[in-house]
């Protein structure tokens, strides 16, 4: 039998005290679109699918859940029995919510909510003509209480590969597809998120969004600089409920067969390999915000 594949992050659901304000940011500063209104929530698209985004009004923030794409090679019905398999404890659910009909619900073991999935409604909204409008949704980050452990779920249990990290136990990048990383697991002794980020096309697209975010009162906290892992040209800002946002371009793209990122000119190493990193910036520009305390 095939064994269990994510292969993409597909959606962020936030909690939010002031849904307006946060669904205002993701149509007029970073340019999503709604798709769909429904008990309170908020849907969003950036081009194809039903929704990349969710706004969930709540009396906390933060994230509520996020949703990884499975290969299909497997049913639902197979995923549940595969993790079941591991001792892991899941529910199906059909015709729960808008846009997927059929997912399975489960949680990490540093306690996020996941749905896991095979096909979303692609409503194809287009992607916005104003605003910042990211390529797509890159990547999560995000502290982990029982990090090792969740480090380890990811890898055996959704097919995850570790790819880099920074010191010891500050950042650990993992991948479900070729993107240097989808996800970056942070040791803490609680779990909250550290940032999402949204992919870019360019420098120029970069140069643009920050006078964007300018225009909307929305200051640059770090950057823009080159990251040591996964060699992303990045910036980040405060949404409205004070989330972390990353916005990035030129992200590594791993060969895994041969077991190292596409050669590029600004790699300090020739191939360059999955490695442990000391530092965040590859230029060594400092900021007064320290991203290992955001």
């Amino acid at each position: 039998m095939s064994k269990l594949k994510v292969f993409r992050l597909a959606f962020a659901d936030f909690y939010s005290q002031e849904p307006e304000k946060l669904t205002e940011y993701y149509t007029n500063t970073m340019g999503y679109r709604i798709t769909e209104e429904v008990d309170g929530k908020t849907y969003l698209s950036n081009g194809l699918d039903h929704h990349n985004i969710v706004i969930t009004p709540s009396n906390q923030k933060g994230m509520h859940r996020y949703g990884y794409q499975l290969d299909g090679q497997l049913s639902l019905e197979e995923v549940q029995h595969q993790l079941h398999v591991q001792g892991i404890e899941s529910i199906l659910k059909v015709d729960a919510k808008p846009g997927i009909s059929k997912f399975i619900e489960l949680q990490d073991p540093a306690g996020n909510t996941l749905e896991l999935f095979t096909e979303m409604d692609q409503p194809a909204p287009g992607y916005g003509s104003s605003g910042i409008v990211p390529l797509k949704l890159g990547h999560i980050a995000f502290y982990a209480d029982n990090y090792l452990k969740t480090l380890q779920f990811y890898q055996e249990a959704l097919g995850f590969t570790f790819t880099d990290k920074i010191g010891e136990e500050f950042a650990n990048f993992l991948t479900c597809n070729l993107d240097h990383h989808v996800l970056n697991i942070v040791a803490s002794n609680k779990t909250r998120l550290h940032h999402i980020a949204f992919q870019l096309k360019d420098a120029s697209h970069q140069y643009a969004s920050s006078d964007i975010l300018a225009k909307h009162g929305r200051p640059i906290l770090w950057g823009p600089s080159r990251h040591t892992a996964g060699h992303n040209i990045a910036t980040y800002h405060h949404d409205p409920d004070q989330n972390v946002i990353e916005l990035f371009t030129d992200l590594d793209v791993l060969i895994p067969e041969l077991g190292i990122f596409e050669p590029r000119p600004w790699h300090e190493e020739l191939p360059l390999k999955p490695k442990t990193w000391e530092a965040l910036s590859a230029w060594g520009t400092e900021f007064e915000v320290d991203l290992a305390k955001v």
